[in-house]
Protein backbone atom coordinates (compact mmCIF):
# COMPACT_ATOMS: atom_id res chain seq x y z
CA UNK A 1 0.00 0.00 0.00
CA UNK A 2 0.95 3.35 -0.85
CA UNK A 3 2.32 5.56 1.87
CA UNK A 4 -0.12 8.98 2.46
CA UNK A 5 2.09 11.64 0.86
CA UNK A 6 2.03 14.70 3.38
CA UNK A 7 3.04 17.35 0.59
CA UNK A 8 1.52 18.39 -2.83
CA UNK A 9 2.63 16.11 -5.89
CA UNK A 10 2.00 17.47 -9.49
CA UNK A 11 2.39 15.87 -12.55
CA UNK A 12 3.45 18.25 -15.61
CA UNK A 13 5.32 18.07 -19.20
CA UNK A 14 9.04 18.74 -18.88
CA UNK A 15 9.85 22.99 -19.82
CA UNK A 16 13.26 24.15 -20.73
CA UNK A 17 13.56 24.97 -16.90
CA UNK A 18 13.80 21.91 -15.87
CA UNK A 19 16.81 21.19 -17.55
CA UNK A 20 19.13 20.98 -14.78
CA UNK A 21 16.18 18.97 -12.51
CA UNK A 22 16.04 16.32 -15.30
CA UNK A 23 19.39 15.92 -15.67
CA UNK A 24 20.15 14.99 -11.90
CA UNK A 25 16.83 12.54 -11.83
CA UNK A 26 18.06 11.23 -15.52
CA UNK A 27 21.76 10.85 -14.00
CA UNK A 28 20.26 8.93 -10.93
CA UNK A 29 18.24 6.28 -13.32
CA UNK A 30 21.09 5.86 -15.48
CA UNK A 31 22.82 4.70 -12.42
CA UNK A 32 20.17 2.38 -11.36
CA UNK A 33 20.61 0.42 -14.46
CA UNK A 34 24.69 0.66 -13.96
CA UNK A 35 24.55 3.11 -17.05
CA UNK A 36 25.99 6.33 -18.56
CA UNK A 37 26.02 8.18 -21.63
CA UNK A 38 27.85 11.05 -22.79
CA UNK A 39 27.06 14.11 -22.84
CA UNK A 40 25.96 15.22 -26.42
CA UNK A 41 23.53 12.52 -25.28
CA UNK A 42 22.11 14.43 -22.68
CA UNK A 43 21.59 17.59 -24.73
CA UNK A 44 20.11 15.75 -27.88
CA UNK A 45 18.23 13.72 -25.30
CA UNK A 46 16.67 16.53 -23.63
CA UNK A 47 16.24 19.07 -26.90
CA UNK A 48 14.71 15.94 -28.35
CA UNK A 49 12.32 15.93 -25.63
CA UNK A 50 11.20 19.39 -26.26
CA UNK A 51 10.85 19.12 -29.52
CA UNK A 52 8.34 18.84 -32.00
CA UNK A 53 9.01 15.92 -34.18
CA UNK A 54 5.86 13.54 -33.71
CA UNK A 55 9.28 10.50 -33.51
CA UNK A 56 10.78 12.00 -30.63
CA UNK A 57 10.37 11.24 -27.13
CA UNK A 58 8.14 13.35 -24.34
CA UNK A 59 9.20 14.00 -20.58
CA UNK A 60 7.13 14.10 -17.77
CA UNK A 61 8.40 15.56 -14.84
CA UNK A 62 6.80 15.03 -11.29
CA UNK A 63 6.93 17.31 -8.86
CA UNK A 64 6.34 17.58 -4.91
CA UNK A 65 5.67 20.50 -3.41
CA UNK A 66 7.68 21.77 -6.26
CA UNK A 67 10.51 19.99 -6.07
CA UNK A 68 11.63 17.72 -9.25
CA UNK A 69 11.16 13.79 -7.62
CA UNK A 70 10.70 12.02 -10.32
CA UNK A 71 10.55 11.74 -14.76
CA UNK A 72 8.98 9.35 -17.01
CA UNK A 73 9.80 9.34 -21.13
CA UNK A 74 7.53 8.32 -23.53
CA UNK A 75 6.92 7.63 -27.57
CA UNK A 76 4.11 7.29 -29.57
CA UNK A 77 5.05 4.97 -32.39
CA UNK A 78 3.37 2.77 -35.00
CA UNK A 79 2.69 -0.29 -34.45
CA UNK A 80 2.34 -3.48 -37.42
CA UNK A 81 -0.81 -5.29 -35.61
CA UNK A 82 -2.99 -2.36 -35.88
CA UNK A 83 -3.71 0.88 -37.67
CA UNK A 84 -3.51 2.94 -34.36
CA UNK A 85 -0.07 3.80 -32.88
CA UNK A 86 0.77 2.58 -29.53
CA UNK A 87 2.76 4.13 -26.58
CA UNK A 88 6.33 3.26 -25.69
CA UNK A 89 6.77 4.44 -21.85
CA UNK A 90 10.77 4.56 -22.18
CA UNK A 91 11.93 5.46 -18.86
CA UNK A 92 10.17 6.10 -15.08
CA UNK A 93 12.28 7.06 -12.24
CA UNK A 94 11.30 8.42 -8.64
CA UNK A 95 13.92 9.37 -6.01
CA UNK A 96 14.15 6.76 -3.46
CA UNK A 97 13.14 8.69 -0.52
CA UNK A 98 9.45 9.77 -2.27
CA UNK A 99 9.09 5.72 -3.62
CA UNK A 100 5.65 4.63 -2.15
CA UNK A 101 4.10 7.88 -2.22
CA UNK A 102 2.19 7.38 -5.36
CA UNK A 103 4.51 9.26 -7.54
CA UNK A 104 5.58 6.82 -9.69
CA UNK A 105 1.81 5.79 -10.07
CA UNK A 106 1.01 9.23 -11.18
CA UNK A 107 3.59 9.28 -13.49
CA UNK A 108 2.58 6.08 -15.45
CA UNK A 109 -1.03 7.56 -15.33
CA UNK A 110 0.33 10.66 -16.71
CA UNK A 111 1.41 8.96 -20.05
CA UNK A 112 -2.10 6.95 -19.73
CA UNK A 113 -3.96 10.21 -20.20
CA UNK A 114 -1.49 11.35 -22.76
CA UNK A 115 -2.00 8.67 -24.99
CA UNK A 116 -5.76 8.67 -24.34
CA UNK A 117 -5.51 12.53 -25.54
CA UNK A 118 -4.03 11.08 -28.72
CA UNK A 119 -6.48 8.39 -28.97
CA UNK A 120 -3.85 6.01 -27.92
CA UNK A 121 -4.78 2.92 -26.12
CA UNK A 122 -1.80 0.97 -25.91
CA UNK A 123 1.27 1.25 -23.11
CA UNK A 124 3.87 -0.64 -22.79
CA UNK A 125 7.19 -0.60 -20.98
CA UNK A 126 10.25 -3.00 -19.74
CA UNK A 127 11.60 -3.44 -16.66
CA UNK A 128 14.63 -5.83 -15.36
CA UNK A 129 13.05 -8.86 -13.90
CA UNK A 130 14.80 -7.98 -10.50
CA UNK A 131 13.27 -5.01 -10.03
CA UNK A 132 10.86 -6.15 -7.34
CA UNK A 133 10.37 -2.61 -5.94
CA UNK A 134 9.05 -0.70 -9.33
CA UNK A 135 7.43 -4.65 -10.22
CA UNK A 136 5.38 -3.93 -7.13
CA UNK A 137 3.51 -1.29 -8.60
CA UNK A 138 3.46 -2.44 -12.06
CA UNK A 139 1.61 -5.59 -10.93
CA UNK A 140 -1.14 -3.38 -10.11
CA UNK A 141 -0.75 -0.60 -12.67
CA UNK A 142 -0.52 -2.78 -15.46
CA UNK A 143 -0.61 -6.44 -16.63
CA UNK A 144 2.65 -8.37 -16.71
CA UNK A 145 3.25 -10.03 -20.72
CA UNK A 146 5.11 -13.41 -21.62
CA UNK A 147 7.46 -11.43 -24.08
CA UNK A 148 11.20 -11.26 -23.71
CA UNK A 149 13.09 -9.02 -24.65
CA UNK A 150 16.20 -9.50 -26.66
CA UNK A 151 19.02 -7.42 -28.69
CA UNK A 152 21.44 -7.50 -31.19
CA UNK A 153 24.94 -8.93 -29.62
Amino acid sequence: MDNEPVGQLTIRPLAAADKGAWRALWTDYLAFYNSTVTEEVYETYFDRLLGDDPQDYNGLIALYDDKPVGLTHYVFHRHGWTIENTCYLQDLYVDPALRGTGAGRALIEGVYAAADAAEIAGVYWMTQDDNATARQLYDRIGEKTPFIKYKRV
